[in-house]
């Protein structure tokens, strides 16, 4: 069994990155620039939007966080959005998710410029995902397909199963598992799914994001399967000194040792969402040159 370490192959491509931001400076083009519209104050968004600044200035990109209050109007936020969008220096930007109640996530996304959609959930991307053509990828699934590529796992006549359906992850993993070059065989199943632990049984390569901690047990899997657990739900735990941790949707004590390859949790696919979003940044600043 090997876990697959998201923090070392993530850093790797980090530096990649910056590697390009430096040639980039010599010819004297232009720096990426990332934008992130925060809403309310929600912990985990809170964190999540810290550390992509965090990432923007070690790899050597610009950055800007643009904060709203919860009770902040849709129409208001749309407005901003349309700055965003006709902001010569911000390359691609992120709304970050969830929104309040109040506002439709739909209308939101459909409102930004699918030229600076890093975060890749417009329509526009979305399709040209489906049909392969090059496009910005939504990050977790990005992130995803690079975790198996650079960790040599064979995908092609492998037979995948997604858990989960979500459009941020389940949805778009699929497609991308199937098209060409990566030639996997996918089923997706989801809450609905019958016999579902037989169809998991089944999986060569098993996608575990559907949000429910520790789901996946260990008669669930065949031995030698891969897993990708893109789960992260935060649980009561004494011990610690937070007094909670972070947990996937697969119990990873007990389903490990059956497993070829796993993703821990944290340090699977989190630091991979966060890089995967800078590549994008950095393709959308090469469009202008």
């Amino acid at each position: 069994m090997q876990i697959i370490d998201g923090k070392k192959i993530a850093a790797e491509i980090k530096r990649e990155i910056a590697a390009e931001v430096d040639k980039r400076k010599s010819r004297g083009l232009k720096i990426p620039h990332l934008a992130a519209i925060l809403v309310g104050n929600d912990p985990s968004s809170e964190i999540y939007v810290s550390n992509k600044i965090k990432d923007c200035k070690e790899v050597g990109f610009n950055s800007t966080l643009i904060r709203f209050d919860s009770n902040v109007q849709e129409n208001e936020l749309i407005d901003n959005i349309k700055k965003l969008n006709s902001d010569y220096e911000v390359d691609g930007f992120i709304v970050q998710l969830p929104l309040p109640d109040t506002i439709s996530e739909n209308k939101i996304i459909e409102s930004i410029d699918p030229s600076k959609d890093v975060d890749g959930f417009h329509p526009v991307n979305v399709g040209k995902m489906v049909l392969g053509i090059p496009s910005f990828l939504p990050a977790t699934p990005f992130g995803i397909i690079e975790l198996i590529k650079r960790t040599g796992i064979k995908t092609a006549g492998k037979h995948c199963v997604v858990v989960g359906r979500s459009n941020i992850v389940g949805r778009p993993v699929s497609i991308l598992l199937s098209l060409k070059g990566i030639d996997a065989t996918v089923t997706v199943v989801h809450s609905r799914t019958e016999n579902i632990k037989d169809i998991i049984l089944q999986a060569d390569i098993l996608i575990a994001a559907l949000g429910s901690p520790g789901f996946v047990k260990a008669d669930m899997v065949k031995e030698g399967v891969v897993i990708i657990d893109v789960g992260t739900t935060r649980v009561v735990a004494p011990e610690t000194k937070s007094g909670w941790k972070l947990v996937g949707d697969v119990d990873f004590e007990n389903v490990a040792p059956k497993c070829s390859y796993i993703t821990p949790v944290p340090g699977g696919v989190g630091p991979m969402t966060r890089v995967s979003l800078l590549r994008n940044t950095l393709l959308a600043a090469s469009l202008k040159d």
